[in-house]
């Protein structure tokens, strides 16, 4: 084989894509819907728990006029949630992202009805009673529910009903804080587990319909306006890796406190149901302490970038925030993390601005919030997009990504999975959150086949053959498979060990001919075709083995691809991800005979 025609492309999307675009468009639709009736929901039951009257006015729980009968609301909520979970769906307990992932990779993303349903009530119930939560997770898993409806209805393949629930999710999130972006981003970093035009373009259409609708529904305009800051020199720039790190470590402490807590709710005495009506008793009392703690707490974290909270309010949040959303979600109840993780990010950095030379407490609020998110989920670019498009600040941009990328790097080094992932664990699952080129990719047929079989002709018998009669068979007791070729050398089949031992079992077996024995017509491969084609043809077929042919002559044979050859193209990479090796050595000088020196 001198020469391999070039029959690749950059990317296998194919026009199904645009039947998955036009998709997107519906599922942005229903995405925009379904985060202005969570909102307009969340807005209704506060109203109706804290003051008692039926309003969708945006309103906070920290203005209630009920005093310590408050600390009862919470009890209440999560009492609710814990009967719609037992008697409803068990699936709505949870920050909603955990959910959506297991759906996505092991219930072949599929969704039910059911869970479209009561999880945004849920959550609008649970937040709007006070709990410390975000909409985003509730609004991720809602909008991929119904994305994953929507694609149950069409004839879709599992990765294409994937893509349809990730659109449905990204569209979501792009409508409740209107960063389209940054949602798509969320999608490839955490949801869609690859990087392809066929789920990206989709994905990426749904966000900005849903953004779009936004402007009519919810309003135009970032969600925590603030004032541009100057831009930061290298010393800012260090500071900002500071301020990541101790942001690394709080999420790592966050995560553990978390599963720490959710450790402790299956010790009682009493069945999970009556879990989320304790943790919302935690939850009242916390709140009696500092009401800031209570709700999504938008009007929290744009205090915070604004310089409007300072001295020992902020412990009060960093700390209050901290424990209460860490016993509520622990307890089971529906919530997500994302605005909680914010807020508790945006104290800590407030608290640090006291100890640094320069910026101001807005500033590293800022930093420290998208550090918090960018550690805790694991997702630093979203993050960094993210804190960019809630604001408009476009001068921080390079110290949100220096601080998020050093708290990565702290979450990774200190704890084998995040918030997010740990769920899924915990549930018997694994996932892998490093998506590299796989070599099957890279490595074309040719370069891993075997360029010389030896082929049987179709006449031969059995007997001979494994009498070893005829010069150079002796070795097929040692291999797998071998292609059988006509009297002109042309490939007409091809044989197993299995195929043989099953025809010498029959009555006249040693009078069987190879051809007969074996499989004629056989599943072939181009040696200009990538590896990851010819394994996808073995998988699916479910053979072993693949005689490579010309593509100009399909019954010219020019090599032999087994199991033992894909084997061995996977070495290749084995070697370049472990094997260390120095590659440019120091040469020692050699000492002259006459004791001069070798420079001389």
């Amino acid at each position: 084989m001198d020469q391999i025609e070039d029959r690749l492309a950059d990317f296998t999307t194919d026009r199904r894509v645009l039947i998955l675009s036009a998709a997107a468009v519906v599922i942005g639709v229903i995405g925009a819907a379904v985060a202005y009736s969570l909102v307009w929901l969340i807005a209704v039951m506060t109203n109706l728990a804290y003051y008692h009257r039926l309003s969708s006015a945006s309103v906070s729980p920290a203005g209630s006029p009920l005093g310590y009968a408050a600390v009862l609301v919470p009890v209440v909520g999560g009492l609710i949630v814990g009967l719609m979970a037992r008697y409803g769906s068990d699936k709505i307990r949870g920050h909603g992202i955990p959910e959506a992932l297991e759906a996505i990779l092991i219930g072949r993303s599929r969704i039910g009805p059911k869970v479209a349903i009561l999880k945004p009530l849920s959550s609008a119930i649970s937040i709007g009673t006070g709990g410390p939560f975000g909409a985003e997770g509730p609004i991720i898993m809602t909008g991929g529910a119904f994305g994953s409806l929507l694609a149950q209805f069409v004839h879709l393949s599992s990765a294409e009903r994937k893509t349809l629930l990730v659109a449905g999710a990204s569209a979501g999130m792009a409508a409740v804080f209107g960063t389209p972006v940054a949602a798509v981003l969320l999608a490839v970093e955490l949801l869609l587990f690859e990087w392809k035009p066929r789920s990206f373009i989709p994905v990426a259409i749904a966000a900005a319909t849903a953004a779009a609708l936004r402007v009519p529904l919810l309003g135009a305009g970032p969600l925590f306006p603030v004032g541009p800051h100057a831009p930061l020199g290298v010393h800012g720039l260090v500071i900002a890796g500071v301020v990541g790190v101790l942001a690394g470590l709080g999420s790592g402490a966050l995560t553990n406190l978390v599963y720490g807590f959710e450790d402790l709710f299956p010790k009682l005495p009493i069945h999970w149901m009556w879990w989320p009506a304790i943790g919302g008793l935690f939850v009242g009392l916390g709140g009696l302490i500092d009401p800031r703690v209570l709700g999504v707490g938008y009007e929290t974290i744009h205090a915070l970038l604004r310089n409007q909270v300072v001295g020992v309010a902020l412990l009060g949040i960093l700390i209050g925030k901290s424990l209460v959303w860490s016993i509520a979600l622990g307890s089971g109840t529906s919530g997500g993390v994302l605005a909680p993780l914010l807020m508790m990010g945006a104290a800590l950095g407030a608290l640090e601005a006291r100890y640094l030379p320069i910026g101001s407490p807005g500033l590293w609020a800022m930093v420290s919030m998208a550090a918090m998110m960018g550690g805790t989920m694991r997702s630093p670019f979203t993050a960094v997009v993210f804190t960019l498009e809630l604001t408009h600040d476009l001068n921080v941009v390079p110290a949100l990504l220096v601080g998020c990328i050093a708290s990565e790097a702290v979450s990774v080094l200190l704890l084998r999975r995040s918030i997010l992932t740990e769920k899924v664990a915990r549930h018997g699952h694994h996932i892998t959150r490093e998506y590299a080129m796989d070599p099957f990719d890279i490595c074309r047929v040719g370069e891993a086949m075997e360029s010389n079989p030896t082929p049987l002709r179709a006449d031969m018998r059995l007997a001979d053959l494994a009498a070893g009669a005829a010069g150079g068979y002796q070795a097929m007791a040692r291999v797998h498979a071998a292609p059988i070729v006509d009297g002109a050398g042309r490939l007409v089949g091809v044989i197993t060990q299995s195929d043989i031992l099953r025809a010498l079992e029959e009555p006249d077996g040693d009078c069987t001919t190879v051809l007969e024995a074996g499989t004629p017509d056989p599943v072939v491969a181009y040696p200009d075709e990538l590896m990851r084609d010819a394994v996808k043809r073995m998988l699916r077929h479910q053979i072993g083995r693949l005689p490579v042919v010309s593509r100009e002559n399909p019954r010219q044979l020019v090599g032999f691809l087994e199991r033992r050859n894909v084997m061995a193209a996977r070495q290749g990479w084995y070697e370049e991800e472990y094997v260390r090796e120095r590659v440019w050595k120091a040469r020692r000088p050699r000492s002259r005979t006459d004791g001069s020196s070798p420079i001389a």
